[in-house]
């Protein structure tokens, strides 16, 4: 072949190079929403990184997560799913009512998994446990009879409680009230004395409960982002307040709290990975039914029962998953 000719191959053929040689297959992304602080979620974020990695993702090698925090915001909330519609993820994960709404108004194409939300049917998250529809899945926090549970475990702790206050953020969209509503009935068939305090921000944690001082034997704190970004201070104020306490995440009596009893969300985020794996390789998040809660946690704090002068029966202990001391 003369020189000319040979130049000519070779440019006319160039193109075609990145296709042959160089090319290489975009990996997923996926966009991680945690509904608190960096130093809250971590937990969670981490039980879901390692998951899919058991899966056979591995950050940064054949999968990349963009991690990002709401802090308990829901106009952080927005701003992250916005950002992730810009980034074009393949897949978005979060926690909270409030954050799988605030990405479910930001896109209707990219899949959208939530590790925990609460009455996601009602809110409006999917059209049905089981044919969740649209572009959301995941994982339901709405189980019956879970109040009863955790206010039989509280009477076992204070056998005397008679009057029982409920804290709760009611601000936005949220199940927190129609928890609240569950407690109440609860409460009123043991014969309880309720007082609801809702919460409409942040700000209205301190007075709250120093409203509740000499008025409720116990308090029987509502989870949803606000009160586990603000759960240390918020136990301290029941300390200080000789309020003990009942949580609905396990993660809030290792934050101070006297006794909590609920879904271990990090155990959730497990399960979400799970559900990530099965979009990443092609499934439908309309065709993935939602999960409901199929084991619970109960945590009892016992530095905090010493601190509040209780003696938590050895019964009860038995009965606990862990016991701080």
């Amino acid at each position: 072949m003369r020189r000319r000719d040979f130049i000519k191959a070779i440019a006319g053929s160039a193109g075609s190079w990145p296709l042959v040689a160089h090319a290489q297959q975009p990996i997923p992304v996926i966009g991680y929403l945690g509904s608190t602080t960096p130093s809250i979620d971590r937990p969670r974020a981490a039980a879901f990184v390692k998951r899919l990695s058991e899966l056979g993702w591995v950050n940064d090698r054949n999968v990349r997560i963009e991690l990002r925090w709401a802090e308990a915001s829901a106009e952080r909330a927005r701003e992250i799913a916005a950002e992730f519609v810009r980034l074009k993820v393949d897949v978005i994960v979060t926690t909270g009512t409030v954050n799988v709404l605030a990405a479910k108004q930001a896109t209707a194409a990219i899949p959208i998994v939530f590790a925990a939300a609460g009455e996601p049917v009602s809110t409006g998250l999917i059209e049905s446990l089981a044919r969740p529809g649209g572009n959301v899945t995941g994982l339901s926090l709405e189980v019956a009879g879970t109040a009863g549970k955790r206010l039989a475990l509280l009477r076992e702790v204070i056998p005397s409680l008679r009057r029982l206050a409920i804290l709760g953020n009611v601000a936005g969209i949220s199940s927190v009230k129609a928890e609240m509503n569950e407690v109440q009935t609860a409460a009123r068939t043991l014969g309880l004395e309720v007082i609801v305090s809702e919460l409409h921000r942040p700000e209205d944690i301190d007075p709250a409960i120093e409203t509740l001082k000499g008025r409720a034997d116990a308090l029987y704190i509502c989870a949803d982002p606000v009160v586990t970004t603000n759960e240390t201070h918020i136990n301290s104020l029941a300390l200080s307040a000789r309020l003990p306490t009942m949580h609905g995440l396990p993660e809030n009596a290792a934050a101070g709290g006297l006794l909590a009893y609920g879904v271990d969300i990090p155990d959730l985020c497990r399960r979400a990975a799970e559900i990530v794996d099965k979009i990443l390789r092609g499934a439908k998040p309309a065709n993935i039914p939602v999960e409901q809660p199929t084991t619970f946690k109960f945590v009892i704090n016992l530095r905090t029962a010493k601190a509040l002068g209780l003696t938590v029966p050895y019964s009860t202990q038995l009965l606990a998953d862990e016991v701080i001391e």
